[in-house]
């Protein structure tokens, strides 16, 4: 099915409640801000879950704010949704010149890598700079380490990496044998960053599989509560022997 004129529409219903809705109308990038991230997390679940009904749904919710935020750049003179669209074509034709010019590039990483030399060529001071400072940690370090890739840094195998991993977990357990809380903490981190490194070289999305396992755990624990309000048992009362073996029954399930 074909909807003519569906961008052009919502722009004109945004227009309407901007200048009608009393909401719509004391609205500022600032006061959008939260509600932006929480539209992300709920596409992110979304992409998670492979629920292609909400991803079309959380779709529509980001465009909303994506023209939301260019309206309120246009009323404050500072750019257009237009504007907005011409910028990230522009972009994508500038740093994809294996395409739109006489560039050869043999794979996927050859492109990456000269991804991340026109943005220095564009001006960017440090390969590392336009990571978000908000970012989530195991994300901001999957990112980091596929950046400094491009230029060569960059183990060889993936049983380096695991020496690391090793080394770093050796690391941990002698400053947890210490008893030094900042360095346990420093130490820890190491490991996480470590076994980031690990899950890229297994190509594996550490941040996607730790949502999973968290998702798996809510499962399995909501299904020990079932269990137990079922046999007129409370939580609190049962011993970790009985949860356990509820916990080994929803494994059993799934």
């Amino acid at each position: 099915m074909e909807y003519k004129g569906s961008v052009q529409r919502l722009r004109n219903i945004l227009d309407e409640l901007r200048e009608r809705c009393p909401w719509d109308k004391k609205q500022t990038i600032q006061s959008l801000r939260p509600q932006t991230l929480e539209e992300v997390y709920e596409l992110a679940d979304a992409i998670t879950e492979e629920d292609w009904q909400g991803l079309k749904e959380e779709l529509g919710d980001v465009l909303l704010h994506i023209l939301f935020y260019s309206k309120i750049g246009a009323e404050q003179n500072q750019f257009t949704f237009e504007d907005v669209v011409e910028g990230v074509c522009n972009k994508l034709v500038s740093r994809h010149p294996h395409i739109y010019s006489s560039t050869q590039v043999s794979d996927e990483e050859e492109v990456k890598q000269n991804w991340e030399k026109l943005k220095l060529k564009e001006g960017k001071k440090s390969i590392l700079s336009g990571l978000p400072g908000s970012l989530p940690a195991i994300m901001k370090a999957l990112q980091l380490q596929n950046k400094t890739k491009q230029v060569g840094f960059e183990w060889d195998t993936i049983d380096q990496v695991k020496e690391k991993v090793d080394e770093e977990m050796a690391e941990l357990y002698e400053a947890v044998e210490e008893g030094k809380q900042e360095k346990i903490e420093e130490e820890f981190g190491d490991v996480l960053f470590a076994l980031v490194n690990y899950a890229r070289f297994s190509k594996v999305d550490p941040e996607q599989a730790l949502e999973k396992t968290n998702k798996k755990f809510i499962r399995r624990f909501q299904h020990i509560e079932t269990m137990a309000q079922a046999q007129g048992k409370l939580l609190h009362d049962m011993t970790l022997a009985e949860m356990d073996a509820l916990w080994n029954n929803a494994k059993e399930l799934e």
